[in-house]
């Protein structure tokens, strides 16, 4: 465990150098990438949504694709396609943009429904199937897509099924007054990404995602998450609650929670702190209590005030 440790924390300072005052949105994308998941970014332009990715993805030496979505964006730029070689006599697979271990989907809102479809398989099973063939991606995969939460206009709200297969939604603010002054000073002269180097590889990444894997997750913590996500279904404020995709993910985002605390087993804690990040994007609010300013974090919190708590004992 101090091995792995040491791994997070390198990997945490390195992110670090170029992305200034947000070290709770990297942990989150860290919990996502040792949790197997995939992460949506929903923020205002300029905030550090593409480096905050490039910097992930030069940290731990991993090939890097961004796919800007757009609405002329189609299915197969995404998957790929299988085109007849005339020389060879045969068709051949011609990879698509997924085909890259980290994937910025860059403002995955502004692209048909139909292209956002391409992304479900690949999302939920780690492979894409073109003319009934499969291909997997690179292993560790992960896609950090972004939307914008003001611009609507021209934009495809994602649908039910696709937000269901985002691990966590993560939001990263303005920097306050200091942290933007570090900021200026550092991209002064250059850009600090430009001179990040690795700290970490693909074998240490996947080696972290089999120990999270491993993460003891006692009976009470199990039933604790059971009923956090059983109560959004039957809650007065909302039309839709969480799936048990839900549930599960809730359960594997402790577990990497835990990791980067440093311990072998899931609290409480670790459960109440992923609640908001994992359920808030799965939730959907009934008309009535848009109006009362209700949003989908207020309702998991009140929802975390009303149950019960087991206590775990060493």
């Amino acid at each position: 465990m101090d091995k792995v440790n040491r791994l997070i924390k390198d990997i945490q300072s390195n992110m670090e150098k170029v992305i200034v005052g947000k070290q709770e949105a990297i942990q989150l994308i860290l919990v996502a990438l040792l949790g197997q998941g995939h992460v949506l970014i929903e923020d205002v332009p300029g905030v550090g949504k593409t480096t905050m990715v490039s910097a992930l993805a030069k940290s731990l030496n991993l090939s890097f694709k961004r796919i800007q979505f757009t609405p002329d964006v189609l299915p197969s730029d995404i998957t790929g396609f299988s085109m007849y070689n005339f020389n060879k006599g045969k068709m051949e697979f011609h990879p698509g943009l997924i085909m890259s271990q980290i994937i910025l989907a860059d403002e995955i809102n502004r692209t048909s429904p139909k292209t956002q479809s391409s992304l479900l398989e690949v999302m939920e099973e780690n492979q894409v199937t073109v003319d009934g063939i499969t291909y997997p991606v690179p292993q560790p995969f992960m896609v950090l897509a972004t939307q914008n939460p003001v611009e609507y206009i021209g934009t495809y709200p994602l649908p039910e099924a696709q937000l269901d297969r985002f691990f966590l939604k993560v939001s990263i603010g303005y920097p306050d007054k200091k942290d933007e002054m570090t900021i200026l000073s550092r991209f002064q002269a250059d850009n600090p990404l430009q001179s990040l180097e690795p700290v970490a590889n693909a074998e240490d990444i996947k080696e972290v995602q089999r120990l999270v894997r491993q993460v003891k997750v006692a009976n009470p913590i199990q039933e604790y998450i059971a009923q956090i996500t059983g109560r959004t279904r039957d809650h007065k404020d909302l039309a839709l609650g969480a799936s048990p995709r839900g549930s599960i993910f809730l359960m594997r985002a402790a577990q990497a929670y835990a990791v980067l605390q440093g311990r072998d087993y899931v609290i409480p804690d670790d459960v109440q702190k992923m609640a908001i990040p994992v359920l808030s994007h799965r939730l959907i609010l009934k008309p009535e209590a848009r109006l009362k300013e209700m949003t989908a974090e207020r309702v998991i919190k009140s929802i975390l005030n009303t149950i019960f708590v087991p206590v775990m004992q060493e």
